[in-house]
Formats: C-alpha cells, sequence, structure tokens
C-alpha cells in the first residue's frame, strides 16, 4: 500500500541528518546490548528513526518523479534496528547503521532495488539485486544473454561509471551450464548478484541538500534497475 499525503504529512520535512543522530549509533557500537538500548530507546526514537523516516518521506516525491514504479515510504522502506543472530556468529542484537530500501510497486520481493545506508563515518547509495533466487537468477541471466549490448550501454555511460565505478557481486568461476564457454556477455553471466554503489563523507547527511544529492544519484542508477527488473517481471 502506498503512503498516502497523511502519512508523510506526520513526519517533519528533512533539512539534515542530527550530528546526535550519528552519535547515537557510535554510542550504541560501544554499548551494543539490550540493558543499554532499552535505557535509551527514547534517543534512538528522536534522533535515529525519526529523522530516517522525514529523510524518506522527503524523498517520495522526487523519486516518484524519476521513477514512479518505486515504492518510497517511510513506514516500511527502513530497516529494523533489530538484527537477526539466529544464523550468525556476531550475537550482538541491534544495528549499528539506519538504512532504507526502495524496490518497485508490487515486487518488493523479487526485484532489485535502490539502497540506502547511513552509519558513523561513511554514507552509500546503492542499487541491483542481492543473492536471487534461483529462479530469478535465471531469468535476469536469460535477459543479459538476449539483451547484453543494452546492459553494456547503461554501465558504460560515463556518468554511471563516474558516479559507481564496476558492477560488483559475487561470480561463478565458469559460464553457467546452458551457455557456451565463449558467450559473448560470459563474463556477466557468471555473476551471482548484480549491483552498484557510492560511498560518500559523513558529513554529506548532515546538509539541507542531501535529499537533492540522493535523488541525482539515483536518477543515474534507474536505468540499471530497470534492465534488472526487466528481465525478471513484466509491466
Amino acid at each position: 500500500m502506498n503512503a498516502s499525503p497523511l502519512d508523510l504529512d506526520l513526519y517533519p520535512p528533512f533539512d539534515g541528518f542530527p550530528k546526535q543522530g550519528l552519535d547515537f549509533l557510535r554510542r550504541l557500537k560501544k554499548n551494543n546490548n539490550r540493558e543499554w538500548f532499552a535505557s535509551h530507546k527514547s534517543e534512538y526514537e528522536e534522533l535515529v528513526k525519526l529523522p530516517m523516516q522525514s529523510l524518506v518521506a522527503s524523498l517520495r516525491g522526487p523519486i516518484t518523479k524519476i521513477a514512479p514504479e518505486i515504492d518510497v515510504n517511510p513506514k516500511k522502506s527502513i530497516f529494523r534496528i533489530y538484527r537477526d543472530t539466529r544464523f550468525s556468529k556476531n550475537k550482538e542484537p541491534y544495528k549499528t547503521n539506519v538504512a532504507a530500501v526502495f524496490h518497485p510497486h508490487g515486487h518488493w520481493q523479487k526485484s532489485a532495488g535502490l539502497y540506502l545506508h547511513i552509519e558513523p563515518g561513511e554514507i552509500f547509495l546503492g542499487g541491483g539485486i542481492y543473492m536471487p533466487a534461483s529462479d530469478e537468477l535465471k531469468k535476469l541471466r536469460a535477459g543479459i544473454a538476449a539483451r547484453g549490448d543494452e546492459l553494456l550501454d547503461i554501465v558504460r555511460a560515463r556518468s554511471f561509471k563516474r558516479l559507481f565505478g564496476e558492477v560488483e557481486g559475487e561470480k561463478l568461476q565458469r559460464v553457467p551450464v546452458g551457455y557456451p564457454a565463449d558467450h559473448p556477455m560470459g563474463p556477466w553471466l557468471k555473476y551471482k548478484s548484480l549491483y552498484t554503489s557510492a560511498s560518500l563523507p559523513e558529513s554529506d547527511c548532515y546538509k539541507s541538500g542531501f535529499v537533492r544529492q540522493i535523488v541525482s544519484m539515483y536518477k543515474e542508477m534507474v536505468p540499471f534497475i530497470r534492465f534488472l527488473n526487466s528481465t525478471l517481471y513484466k509491466k
């Protein structure tokens, strides 16, 4: 469900992430336990969660203009602070960053999306698809094999390379079964994930122009996201 105008009105205008919010995350890193967090939860709500919700609410309009298919929702786009420790050796209960992900409407689970991550010392924007299931990976590879020139035009564009460099992701050692070893898109068919990212200094998030900065970078990333999604589902 899309956020209504009334929902967005609940959040104050974003004019920069508060430095106290990053300071809270620094302190959480040193005190990553349930007792400390419980006694400081109100600070998290005020200094981290609410500013992030305001940022996402402020991004909704500009992102809708450049990519109307993308769902930007301050209630569901933001990751929870709680870590899933069931299958991890790291048993610290809380994340020490705040992040959000934006996927197409109606395709939240099985699609490429845009990513925003803020933590002490680093901000990064990303986009792509991470470890898709076998069926989705087969569709991706079929699309890459059939429309390789289209993908290469996107990722070799000067503005894309200037901002994001190379596409990243874990790869197979060999071209996957079903494709010839000398396939012209062989290096791309090896990918098990495809994503790209750019790092920014922490200080950028304190500026009132942070929303414009994010949107201008996402604008260059959207063709890559759309290509990936076009292989996964029909509009």
